[in-house]
């Protein structure tokens, strides 16, 4: 089958790290493995080369820019983003980020075929931050038109497009999955975990206001806005005894506390998907979360849910799984399930094939 000149695009990219940026390496080495020539185009962050060469097959390009570190990621403004992909020529473009507008213009600017993948909820965010997000997203809608196809990461993100307007026959569904999957842990620590970006959206502050009602041990891994909030309020409610906060840990680390925990939390007010939650029920690990968005559709039948916002709830279904070993012994068999039926292999091969039909008009 002919080989494919392909963008991927997004003003962040490693070593900045995120969901996005893992779902992006992994889709990039697949298409390099299959045959085609494929580049990242990014933006050039402190630190990183104009244009690198990757063991995984792909080629990362970068252009000028600069940041305003006023949230994580920071506020970017790129140059030359146009007339870079100009000179690569690609057959197709795939771009991955809408809250970069000097970025986003170029990209969707550009002549050439092109598809949108959407990663999150239109109008994400709490508070403040959620009307910045829908004022956002309201004005991405031009641009979003231009694109040839969008894929949504998770039925409900399709769904909630569709609910904005967008034309459902325009989105392909392609899911997020794990490239290489872990051994199945046998190993029951005595601790719960959480791990993720510390933002208002991860609904945090109420798995700390449960753990008030929960005399277990749990530990919470990650980084962002809301790291010093949450450690203020482990410290109001005396809570140091019960909650350790890590902070970001190696990746190794990161695999041992998944395989090790006794289950997971995830109290999300909004999450378009939940890659964590993917990888610890790789695990074997049950999970409690919200009903919100595309977690159930993730999780299915490997976990607990509660409403967003609900303290008491959480509180109620962290202290069942613990004193419920044939409860927790079932969710983990189920998480085991749920993980195994599909591969990241199989849905570069969806992914190929909305390129190619984008291709064919």
């Amino acid at each position: 089958m002919e080989s494919l000149k392909i963008v991927v695009s997004n003003p962040f990219f490693y070593p900045f790290e995120g969901g996005i940026e893992h779902r992006m390496h992994k889709l990039c080495r697949v298409l390099a493995d299959r045959g085609h020539d494929v580049s990242v185009l990014t933006a050039r962050l402190p630190g990183t080369e104009a244009e690198e060469e990757t063991e995984s097959g792909y080629t990362i390009v970068r252009v000028p820019c600069r940041t305003i570190d006023v949230y994580n990621p920071p506020y970017i403004v790129c140059r030359d983003t146009l007339e870079t992909l100009r000179r690569i020529r690609p057959d197709i473009v795939d771009h991955q980020y809408r809250w970069a507008p000097s970025f986003d213009k170029d990209i969707a600017s550009f002549e050439g075929r092109k598809v949108f993948t959407y990663h999150n909820m239109w109008g994400e965010g709490v508070g403040f931050q959620k009307v910045l997000s829908e004022i956002n997203d309201g004005l991405y809608r031009s641009k979003l038109l231009k694109y040839d196809r969008i894929i949504a990461i998770t039925d409900a993100v399709r769904d909630d497009l569709i609910r904005r307007g967008m034309d459902g026959n325009t989105i392909t569904v392609i899911d997020n999955c794990l490239e290489v999957l872990p051994p199945v842990s046998e190993t029951e620590g005595n601790f719960i975990l959480s791990l993720g970006r510390m933002v208002a959206t991860k609904g945090l502050k109420y798995l700390v206001e449960a753990m008030r009602d929960v005399d277990y041990r749990l530990i919470m891994c990650g980084k962002g806005p809301e790291s010093q909030r949450i450690s203020r309020l482990i410290a109001r409610y005396g809570l140091e005894d019960r909650i350790e906060l890590r902070g970001w840990v190696s990746d190794e680390e990161r695999e041992r506390l998944m395989s090790e925990c006794r289950f997971f939390v995830m109290p999300s007010i909004q999450e378009a998907y939940g890659l964590a939650a993917t990888e610890v029920l790789a695990h074997g690990k049950p999970m409690i979360c919200t009903d919100v968005d595309g977690l159930p559709g993730n999780v299915k039948d490997a976990g607990l849910y509660v409403k967003p916002k609900d303290s008491a709830g959480l509180a109620e279904a962290i202290n069942r799984l613990l004193s419920d070993d044939g409860l927790r012994k079932e969710l983990a068999r189920n998480a085991v399930k749920v993980t195994r039926t599909f591969t990241w292999e199989g849905q570069v091969a969806k992914t190929e094939e909305v390129y190619r039909s984008v291709l064919n008009g």
